[in-house]
Order: structure tokens, then C-alpha cells, then sequence
């Protein structure tokens, strides 16, 4: 039997005003009836506060990979045995009382860009034992010990916040900290940051190290699930009249194709997350009960908010 197509949605609902508000007019009618023809197989309960967002935890379970504390980097990479970590480039907004990331697209970093940057710091995170290595212009490859035991928060959970809470945690995460300060000097004098502020560039003032930790050994070959990020992405705007819009589309498309898979008797898993949980629904041992119960209860987006 082929393996179960996996459509796991980032950001489904979040106990938010706005989300609230949105989630009064929203309607999404292919979705509830997905939702009526599968049963609850799982769910992940957690806290905003957790480093790790749900949808990252249910992708690296789905993966088999260690969840928490995922080391992306050296899955992505296919690293064993190598400490490792993905490091981006940043703008950090510094206010009265708030340090705030911005999205490292919006720096506008080409490949040169990326390139030149990485041989401005390498050399310098060198003298420190660490290997830097390009890999896109704004995410880089670290490799050094201390990333075995290192907590980081994604990218993806600090864009548009304050980064104080989110600052990298382990027992060497002082050494971490001193580099980076020694960085932004370095960025700050350099011809390089010059060459950009008289472009009228955003600064390069900060680094966001992710993805850290060491991997074993690799894990059996499993398929990837498909996770569409337009919610993620209009969440993290605090948009949520593009939220709506996006979920809409996403009803028409890939929740359609998943009903249609189902209803040609496919085994089919759904994962819908939230900022602190996630839920995880299927079609595999579905009881009788479970399905004469479907026929008579909806099961609504809304009614499930306050679980994710």
C-alpha cells in the first residue's frame, strides 16, 4: 500500500483577536467535510513559549526525526556526527524597550552579497574554531562543537518580535553571545556595511543562529509532507484578512485534493497546528462508530482554535 499523503497546515487557527474575529466569517466547507470522514489519531500540546513551533515538531516527527530540539541543519545538510547549525543574517530594530527582528528578506541580500558576507565573517568565526559555509545568500552553514547541546528558537518564531526572550540556551550559549557582539562591531566599521548604507540598504547588524544540534545517524527515508506556509506567513503580518483569504484558497486546492484522495479510498493524514499544539487527524483504523458519529457532528475550524 502507498504511504498516506500528509497535508500539514502551519498556523490553522491561533487564539488571537484577530484570528478570532477572522474565523466568524470564515467558511470553509471542504475542510469540514475532510474533518467529518477522519478521526483524531494524536495531538501535541505545548506553550507559545516552546523554541520549537508546533508544525516544526509534527514535520520532524513525520520525518523521524528527534522532536524536540530538531537539528535541521544537519538533516538538511546531511551531516552525521557533526555539530551543526544554520546562521541567517538580520536586521535587529533596537528600540526603547524592545529588540525586534526583521525578516531577513527584506535586506534585499543577493548570492554575491551572501558570498562576500560569509567570507567577511568566516575568517573571523575561525580564529574562534568554527567553520562557516555558504549555502543561500541568507542562510549559512556553522559547524563547532558547542552547537551539540544548543537551544535555538527557528526563524520563523522570532520574525517580528522582541528577540530577547528567544536568545539562544546551552551551556556555552555565553561563547555564542560574546561572538555575536564581536560581530556587530565588526559589521558596523566594515566597508562592506558602508557600501550598503549608501545604497540605502538595511543594515546587516545581527546574526540568528537555527537548526542547531548534532544527528546521529540518519533516519530511514520517509515522504515529506506537504506544508503550505500562507497562513504562517500572513499570521506573522498580523494580517488576518490575508489569513482568511489564504485558507479559502487553500480549501479550494490542496484540502480539495486531499477530500478527493480519501473519497478514492487513499489513506490520508492531517495535521492542523496552532502557536502552542497541533492536532493530527487520519482515516487509518477508523471505527464504525467513528463513522456513523461523523454523520450527524461538523466539525468546524472554530470549534477546534482553543486546542492549537
Amino acid at each position: 500500500m502507498p504511504p498516506a499523503r500528509h497535508l500539514l497546515i502551519p498556523m490553522a487557527a491561533a487564539d488571537l483577536p484577530g484570528c478570532t474575529q477572522a474565523l466568524q466569517s470564515l467558511r470553509l466547507p471542504r475542510l469540514e467535510r475532510l474533518l467529518a470522514r477522519l478521526s483524531l489519531h494524536g495531538a501535541d500540546t505545548g506553550r507559545e513559549t516552546d523554541y520549537e513551533p508546533p508544525h516544526e515538531r509534527a514535520l520532524a516527527r513525520a520525518l523521524g526525526l528527534p522532536a524536540p530540539a530538531t537539528p535541521w541543519a544537519a538533516w538538511q545538510t546531511r551531516s552525521v556526527g557533526e555539530p551543526c547549525a544554520w546562521v541567517s543574517p538580520c536586521h535587529w530594530q533596537i528600540g526603547a524597550d524592545h529588540v525586534v527582528l526583521l525578516p531577513p528578506e527584506h535586506l534585499g541580500l543577493s548570492a554575491e552579497d551572501g558570498r562576500a558576507l560569509v567570507d567577511i565573517l568566516g575568517p573571523w568565526l575561525a580564529q574562534d574554531g568554527m567553520t562557516l559555509s555558504y549555502h543561500e545568500p541568507t542562510r549559512w552553514l556553522v559547524q563547532d562543537p558547542l552547537f551539540a547541546e544548543l537551544q535555538c528558537a527557528p526563524l520563523q518564531r522570532v520574525v517580528g518580535r522582541d528577540v530577547r526572550p528567544w536568545l539562544p540556551r546551552g551551556p556555552q550559549s555565553t561563547r555564542l553571545q560574546r561572538l555575536h557582539s564581536e560581530l556587530q562591531m565588526l559589521l558596523y566599521t566594515h566597508p562592506w556595511s558602508e557600501a550598503r548604507a549608501a545604497r540605502g540598504l538595511p543594515a546587516v547588524n545581527a546574526l540568528w543562529f537555527h537548526g542547531a544540534g548534532v544527528l546521529a545517524r540518519l533516519p530511514e527515508a520517509r515522504p515529506e509532507p506537504q506544508m503550505p506556509m500562507a497562513l504562517l506567513q500572513a499570521a506573522q503580518r498580523q494580517d488576518w484578512a490575508a489569513w482568511a483569504a489564504a485558507w479559502q484558497r487553500l480549501d479550494a486546492s490542496e484540502v480539495a485534493t486531499l477530500a478527493q484522495e480519501l473519497a478514492g479510498g487513499a489513506a490520508v493524514e492531517l495535521t492542523l497546528c496552532g502557536e502552542r499544539s497541533s492536532l493530527h487527524f487520519s482515516n487509518a483504523h477508523r471505527s464504525l462508530g467513528n463513522k456513523i458519529t461523523s454523520i450527524f457532528r461538523r466539525k468546524r475550524l472554530s470549534d477546534l482554535r482553543e486546542q492549537l
